[in-house]
């Protein structure tokens, strides 16, 4: 009998190790802004930000030359729609600026070199809370992270896989001590 509970222990600890890398694997994404492009005039930045889920903890990374381009983001909707960059609340220029997502709510960001903005390269992202990713579907993400690999919804039937296999195990052992 206390070998039996002993192996259940163990098994146990392995499924909760498993589910706490299966959430963690769903739980924060870096989104490459562009693609395999990256932050250039040539992306087509509404295309790609349509088919990216953004949630609450992911990161936004803009890959560029820097010198070229940089990353400021925008007060609102009026800035962005007419590329007021005098409005900017944040401004950065690595070549590879890295900003988290830590609440719902759209956000805007432009090229801060004069002239690049009216050509196209803005981004406009609306970040959803968990409660509403799990409502609905979310679209396929074409960045390249590994934590994108992993659906919503295929790692909670991992999880309902893993359930129901500690409680045959757990059932097995119980069963045959009695």
């Amino acid at each position: 009998m206390e070998m039996a509970a002993t192996e259940s222990k163990k098994v146990l600890i392995v499924m909760m190790f498993a589910v706490m890398l299966v959430r963690e694997t769903q739980a924060a994404k870096k989104h490459i802004v562009g693609g395999s492009q990256g932050w250039d005039e040539s992306s087509d930045f509404r295309s790609w930000a349509s088919s990216q889920t953004f949630r609450i903890g992911d990161q936004l990374v803009f890959k560029y030359t820097p010198g070229l381009h940089s990353v400021v983001e925008l007060a609102g909707s009026s800035a962005y729609d007419k590329c007021d960059i005098s409005t900017a609340t944040d401004s950065k220029s690595s070549g590879e600026d890295v900003i988290k997502l830590t609440k719902p709510g759209t956000r805007y960001f432009a090229c801060g070199t004069l002239g690049h903005c009216e050509g196209g390269m803005k981004l406009k992202i609306t970040t959803v809370s968990e409660a509403a990713t799990n409502a609905s579907p979310s679209p396929s993400s074409s960045d390249d992270s590994p934590s994108s690999s992993m659906s919503s919804t295929g790692s909670t039937h991992l999880m309902a896989v893993l359930v129901m296999i500690l409680i045959n195990i757990m059932l097995i052992r119980g069963g045959g001590t009695s």
